[in-house]
């Protein structure tokens, strides 16, 4: 499985950084989305791999992640295209995989320097920043353009992010706006 090379900036003014992200000759890419997802666990009580069918407003994918540590370069993920949520939903739930949740979020999408950032809102928690780029050398280039300093980034998946705002994630079969 390839690597992600991401990190978020937590609890941030989403207005503010959008903002700044256009200052610094990013660009916005689209209109905020919607993003609606189901998780399965692959192995139950294994938090470290699972597979996540998601709608993203734009296209609908199936993605294994697996988690092998909190650094920039801990999180591996392979994802395909779908057609259908609902579909994929239940071609899953014939392979034996039940979803333990559904998830909402909505997403602002933006690109500088070659990164993609993503202004993600949450249900229950405070909005955050999330850098993606081909580097951990260059999540940490370009989280400097926008002024953030390598101590104020976490790579942690949303569970643990959730989780520091006392949360536990996998107590809640939904998380959303309705």
């Amino acid at each position: 499985m390839p690597a992600e090379y991401e990190a978020k900036v937590l609890d941030i003014d989403p207005s503010e950084v959008a903002e700044l992200i256009l200052s610094k000759g990013g660009r916005q890419v689209g209109p905020t989305a919607l993003q609606r997802r189901y998780v399965y666990d692959i192995t139950p009580g294994d938090q470290s791999r699972w597979i996540r069918l998601r709608d993203t407003g734009a296209g609908t994918t199936l993605a294994v992640k697996e988690i092998a540590h909190d650094g920039i370069d801990g999180t591996y993920e392979v994802e395909v295209a779908v057609n259908s949520l609902d579909s994929t939903n239940e071609l899953l739930g014939l392979l034996g995989f039940h979803p333990k949740s559904y998830q909402e979020n909505r997403r602002t999408s933006f690109l500088l320097d070659g990164a993609e950032l993503e202004i993600d809102e949450w249900p229950m928690i405070p909005p955050y920043l999330e850098i993606e780029a081909t580097s951990p050398e260059e999540v940490l280039r370009i989280a400097a353009i926008l002024g953030f300093e390598e101590r104020q980034l976490t790579s942690e998946n949303t569970t643990k992010v959730y989780r520091r705002y006392g949360i536990e994630l996998d107590e809640h079969k939904v998380v959303g706006f309705g």
